[in-house]
């Protein structure tokens, strides 16, 4: 409409030809002006400090240039005690009067923007966001760049749909809890992602934050629903060593590492504790040990839970007391909007307690300018539509896919397949044209999807058959038209595996075998093919194909995990030979009998071969496995060399705290006792020639392990570092591996004082 009535203004105008000329081009400028200046139809109204609105520009909080922690006092002071508390909660209540709108806490970006929280919602002008693979399958990349990376990624279209008013700006990761939502069974390994994932989520400017990450669940947290026993009532029992150098090694990494800005505690009690109530959890180790600047949040309900199904508290104002008491400073529920008043009128805790805990998030939504005023003017705010499912994000999503896949099997080089050779491709099973299924849980809209039928397309002619009418496989009677598509075919790809009806939240698994008669299916189809069969595996946890692993029949064997809306070109190019597969397995994969020795009611890491407890993970358990974790093939052969590491570490006295020095050294000597050294920041580098012998190009995971000397409490061995390197057919790249100090400690004894004789 602007357009046109300047041109009809234009038109009328009695000039010369050139004065005309001239004029036209002034207006279309300003035209152009207008146009890029003019608000958009997507752009977000400022959530607090509205420079236009004079009642509230002027005030203390609004002042940008006043340190934030001054700022933050002088809204506290203006709130009132009701105001205070609706901010309690994750759907948190506007403050009309002083220019605040409400704001919903709850986001979720797991492995992309998701819809899964109520703080995000798609359509419009963002109806989509890219879809990574689930974490599970990116920790098989041991790539912490590209963990950091897509973190980077997802906290751009998070921003630009924020600034679209679409979504939040606090959004939450996963460092311990439901396997295929985290990165797999090693601490240092999860702690790593966890550390690289929240870098890239939260940007690098100084105190600002991009957005703010939450890291959960917190801690001990390996339950959901098994066998009569739920999330809701578990009482982890958990010995000092088991929490020391297993369950909060990744949180500690996630918060002192990545700097996140918030922690999420967990439904469960930890020796008879919920832990949103433990303040040696919560107040002392997250926010006194680990110096958290941020908020401690708890998972959704735990608060009510902790009342009403745990009974933990004798009244819900003792639950919102004890709860906000011991660190706690937002509740994702409505338990303390409905209970805190009461708490505080009877004296079970004080209006500063509460002042505290909104200090903790009022904070974290000045670092992230939300009381900056306008926030197309905000560093992030051109941000918009046009930054979400791009071209270069996809390809991300695809590459994430790609270092992803693992290769179980390769019996007699049947891997890559040729295009040339292998025309005709039968594709079958229930996860062979399956969509959603690739982005698992806790996801969004996803940009597209190629899903495994239509990436193997792409290379040769397909002959497609389900077999089964879902993963479940409850029936075979699909499974002659699948054996026909094999005898067809110069090559049989069967994509098999789980999805979320399988294993999800509140579902834990009851075996590791390929559900229903999906295994009968892969040996009839194997027994059938005219070429080589390969088996293509989508999970989040392990399976037991022992049967496959043992049948020559079987030529080859990959694990995808559940590897994102690009997960079914990932494959077709890992089945093709186009990407040389370089990932490794992040977790164990057990036999089908390790199940009946291990309930998942038992916490203790370690073995106890006296009640036939076989212990959890490569680092305690010593017993038979399909495969171990960290392994991975590739279509190419490499050699490793040691070059350089120190055989010792030395920690110079200059380097320690002068207080420390003192009270542990006399004034003639120089040593120290080694128990009070803190090793957080010592490290030593070590150096790996690894050269390709091969023929094909490969990027490759280097792991590095530490083996203890042999202890009762020790484990077999520990990972300590890992680095991803592109090496090309026949040449050498020289790895430098960081190992902190502290790593090579994991595993030493640590007494209980409750019970000096007790480790587990």
């Amino acid at each position: 409409m602007v357009q046109n009535e300047l041109t009809t203004t234009a038109t009328k105008l009695s000039l010369p030809r050139a004065a005309a000329a001239a004029a036209k081009t002034r207006l279309s400028l300003l035209l152009l002006l207008l146009l890029l200046f003019a608000p958009t139809s997507w752009a977000r109204a400022p959530f607090a400090c509205d420079p236009r609105n004079g009642l509230t520009r002027g005030l203390g909080f609004c002042r940008a240039g006043l340190p934030i922690h001054v700022r933050v006092r002088d809204l506290l002071g203006r709130l009132t005690l009701q105001e205070k508390i609706r901010l309690l909660v994750n759907n948190a209540a506007a403050v009309p009067r002083l220019g605040i709108q409400g704001y919903e806490w709850w986001s979720e970006a797991l492995h992309g923007v998701s819809n899964a929280g109520p703080g995000t919602k798609f359509g419009g002008a963002f109806p989509a966001a890219t879809s990574f693979p689930q974490v599970i399958t990116t920790a098989a990349s041991f790539n912490a760049t590209l963990w950091e990376e897509i973190g980077r990624v997802v906290s751009d279209e998070a921003r630009a749909m924020y600034n679209g008013g679409t979504a939040g700006l606090t959004y939450r990761a996963r460092t311990w809890g439901r396997g295929q939502e985290t990165p797999g069974e090693d601490p240092v390994m999860a702690g790593k992602y966890a550390a690289s994932y929240v870098r890239g989520l939260q940007g690098n400017v100084g105190n600002r934050l991009k957005v703010a990450a939450c890291c959960k669940h917190y801690t001990a947290y390996d339950l959901d629903n098994w066998n009569g026993v739920d999330r809701y009532h578990f009482n982890a029992q958990v010995s000092k060593q088991d929490l020391e150098d297993t369950y909060n090694v990744p949180f500690k990494a996630c918060v002192v590492d990545g700097k996140v800005a918030s922690v999420m505690c967990s439904y469960n009690q930890v020796n008879g504790v919920p832990t949103c109530a433990d303040p040696n959890l919560l107040k002392n180790t997250i926010r006194g040990q680990w110096r958290l600047n941020g908020y401690i949040v708890s998972d959704c309900d735990s608060v009510g839970v902790l009342y009403e199904s745990q009974h933990y508290t004798a009244t819900p104002e003792d639950a919102a007391a004890d709860t906000i008491k011991a660190g706690l400073d937002l509740d994702c529920g409505p338990f303390l909007a409905v209970h805190t008043e009461e708490a505080i009128r009877g004296g079970k805790l004080a209006e500063a307690d509460v002042d505290l805990a909104l200090a903790n998030t009022i904070t974290v939504q000045m670092r992230l300018g939300m009381f900056d005023g306008e926030p197309s003017a905000q560093p992030y705010g051109n941000l918009g539509p046009r930054d979400v499912c791009t071209p270069a994000h996809q390809q991300l999503a695809l590459e994430a896919a790609r270092q992803g896949v693992v290769l179980l099997k390769n019996q007699g080089q049947a891997l890559p397949l040729s295009a040339r050779r292998h025309r005709t491709v039968a594709v079958i099973g229930p996860n062979s044209d399956v969509t959603a299924t690739m982005i698992g849980n806790y996801a969004g809209v996803a940009c597209g999807y190629t899903t495994p039928l239509q990436g193997i397309g792409r290379y040769s002619r397909t002959v497609h058959q389900q077999g089964c009418a879902g993963v479940a496989c409850n029936s075979n009677q699909l499974f002659g038209a699948a054996e026909t598509a094999a005898r067809q075919a110069d090559a049989t790809v069967l994509v098999m595996g789980l999805d979320q009806s399988i294993e999800a939240e509140f579902r834990d698994r009851a075996g590791l075998l390929l559900p229903g008669r999906q295994q009968e299916l892969v040996s009839r189809v194997a027994m059938a093919s005219r070429g080589p069969t390969i088996l293509v595996l989508m999970s989040g946890g392990p399976v037991d194909v022992s049967f496959a692993k043992n049948d020559p029949r079987i030529a080859a064997i990959l694990w995808a995990g559940y590897p994102g809306q690009a997960g079914g070109q990932a494959i077709a190019d890992v089945l093709f030979g186009t990407v040389n597969p370089g990932g490794k397995l992040p977790m164990t994969w057990y036999p089908q009998e390790y199940v009946a020795k291990i309930p998942m009611t038992d916490m203790n890491m370690r073995a106890n071969p006296a009640r036939g407890y076989p212990g959890r993970t490569y680092r305690f358990y010593k017993g038979p496995v399909v495969y171990p974790f960290g392994y991975g093939m590739s279509f190419t052969t490499y050699r490793h060399s040691l070059v350089e590491a120190p055989t010792q570490v030395s920690v110079p006295l200059a380097s320690l705290d002068a207080a420390v020095v003192a009270r542990n050294s006399s004034s003639l000597s120089t040593g120290i006792k080694a128990a009070h050294v803190n090793c957080d920041a010592a490290s030593l580098e070590i150096h790996v020639d690894v050269k390709n012998t091969g023929s094909m190009d490969g990027t490759h995971a280097l792991l590095v392990f530490s083996e203890p000397s042999e202890g009762k409490w020790s484990p077999a061995k520990q990972l300590i570092g890992f680095e991803k390197v592109h090496v090309p057919a026949g040449s050498r790249r020289r790895v430098r591996v960081d190992v902190r100090v502290r790593a090579l400690e994991r595993g030493r004894r640590v007494r209980d004082p409750k019970d000096p004789d007790r480790r587990a």
